[in-house]
């Protein structure tokens, strides 16, 4: 935490060049900022990372996703729901930060990770379901307060703010919830 300002790393987006999930990824990363933090976003399409496996190559995309995630304080977690779950890029970017497994924090030990899932239809439970498991596993702490924003494709204008009043509290109370834990836990 530098001068008491935590910084607070954004994962999210898709592949489309519209993506809601990094819309929604803004709206909560722009709270967390309102409220002193420090942010910084990571769209996981201009992120352009490589499949990982064994020997992969260590991009330029994943020498940045690595490197904020291992400055992070905490976290947001934003994923579009495909098929009952997370997106394959975004899971790809997960499967990445085993990069940190030996670092001086092994992986998110103790890092406040607030979760976002946007959905075409009403089921974006599911994919913040996923990523919850995923935190865990990486040993960092799920903030309470989820966002599974149902019916995306209809809950942000063009000019890429939410459109619905609810979305847009729920995504900042998120955002200043995580900001909120990031100072608990480095007290």
């Amino acid at each position: 935490m530098e001068d008491g300002r935590p910084l607070v790393v954004g994962l999210g987006g898709s592949l489309s060049l519209s993506s809601t999930s990094l819309r929604a990824l803004q709206v909560a990363l722009d709270a967390a900022a309102d409220t002193g933090a420090r942010v910084e976003a990571l769209d996981v399409r201009q992120l352009d990372l490589p499949f990982w496996g064994p020997g992969a190559p260590h991009t330029a995309g994943v020498e940045r996703l690595t490197d904020a995630a291992a400055r992070a304080d905490a976290m947001v977690w934003s994923s579009p729901m495909y098929h009952g779950t997370v997106s394959g890029a975004f899971k790809n970017a997960l499967d990445w930060l085993q990069l940190l497994a030996d670092g001086p924090r092994p992986f998110l030990t103790g890092v406040p990770v607030g979760l976002v899932a946007t959905a075409g239809g009403v089921q974006g439970l599911q994919a913040v379901n996923t990523m919850e498991f995923v935190v865990r596993s990486l040993r960092g702490w799920t903030v309470p307060f989820v966002v599974p924003v149902a019916r995306a494709w209809q809950a942000f204008g063009a000019d890429g703010r939410p459109v619905d009043e609810t979305v847009a509290a729920q995504l900042a109370t998120l955002g200043r919830e995580v900001a909120a834990a990031a100072r608990r836990f480095a007290a």
